[in-house]
């Protein structure tokens, strides 16, 4: 299993990058931030510096979107970055929330992304690709290993899962429950069976907020809980979104992902992703506990390889809590080392 960290790109960019080297220092492979250019710093230039210095980092972000970004664009960002580094980069890719949604757009359709997808890995690894009815090609980019772009799709419905599953080279699924990864992953699979793709090259990436804490007593967990219920609201824009396009019972989406938004009431975009939003009161527990990593180390390899025996080749981090650097220390040191 490899491992990766997910960050939001808060000033100091410095702050990011550190990080991002103490998480190569232990270990993971992969260097992951959001990407809201109204929320936060532009992820590309501190993906260049992040670059400049690990050695090995894999890095994208989680995730672009069509929309904020003209495709071509987006693909010469990545092909430069690569021709820079080596092929260390990955795009995640998904329909946009925090991006569209706070500058009063609506996140983009899966038509429209799957397009996005192939066009922007076309270019990237130096080929034609039609963007919006005109035939581009990137003339500078020489294609070749060197060129390499995987395309890796976050969703969570059943059109998107079925798209990842044609289409993507990964899958990203944000969130951590044994039950719905299962589920998912078998979604993905069977749809790129159906394809005539090997279901078992298209990469899964579970990423969710991981917490560790000194033991299993009430007041650690309780605290650690605060932290990451903010992962519950963020989750919880998706499964809106599903839930009026299938409702809540339709047996299309599992009742395990839809049933907890009942009490949700809308949701600021100005607190997204961060511990002590305002608009997670509605999260309970036993979500927080199912959707996130919690708990002294042995609790996190538990759940780390029963997710890896569903086919999660990666788990990421989310580190948007109060304990950054701790939790990256504990895997390093404990964590990472028993699933190796």
């Amino acid at each position: 299993m490899d491992f990766g960290l997910v960050l939001q790109t808060d000033p100091p960019a410095t702050e990011t990058v550190a990080l991002m080297r103490r998480a190569e220092q232990h270990g993971f492979r992969y260097g992951w931030t959001f990407d809201s250019a109204v929320l936060w710093q532009e992820p590309f230039v501190i993906h260049s510096r992040i670059l400049a210095e690990t050695d090995r980092l894999i890095v994208g972000p989680m995730v672009t979107n069509p929309a904020t970004r003209a495709w071509e664009v987006t693909a010469s960002t990545f092909a430069t970055l690569n021709e820079m580094y080596g092929p260390r980069t990955v795009c995640g890719i998904g329909r946009g929330d925090s991006a569209l949604r706070v500058a009063g757009r609506r996140p983009t359709t899966l038509a429209r992304l799957g397009e996005a997808m192939a066009a922007i890995r076309e270019l990237a690894e130096g080929r034609e690709a039609v963007v919006d009815g005109t035939a581009l090609r990137l003339p500078w980019v020489r294609g070749g290993p060197g060129a390499r772009l995987p395309v890796w799709l976050a969703g969570y419905g059943p059109k998107a899962l079925r798209l990842a599953g044609e289409e993507a080279d990964g899958f990203i699924l944000q969130l951590a429950d044994p039950f719905l990864t299962e589920w998912m992953v078998k979604a993905v699979r069977s749809a790129a069976a159906a394809a005539g793709r090997d279901p078992g090259a298209v990469t899964v990436c579970v990423a969710a907020p991981a917490y560790v804490t000194p033991d299993a007593s009430p007041g650690a967990l309780g605290h650690a809980r605060e932290q990451c219920r903010w992962f519950g609201g963020m989750v919880g824009n998706h499964v809106a979104d599903l839930v009026a396009r299938y409702g809540e019972d339709s047996g299309r989406v599992p009742r395990e992902l839809t049933a907890y938004i009942g009490e949700r009431r809308g949701y600021d975009y100005a607190h997204h992703g961060r511990s002590g939003h305002p608009d997670t009161a509605f999260v309970p527990d036993a979500i927080v506990d199912r959707f996130c990593l919690i708990g002294p180390p042995q609790a996190h390899i538990d759940r780390l390889r029963r997710l890896r025996a569903l086919g999660v080749d990666q788990f990421a981090v989310y580190a948007m809590h109060d304990a950054r650097k701790e939790v990256l220390d504990a895997y390093g040191e404990r964590i990472i080392p028993a699933l190796s």
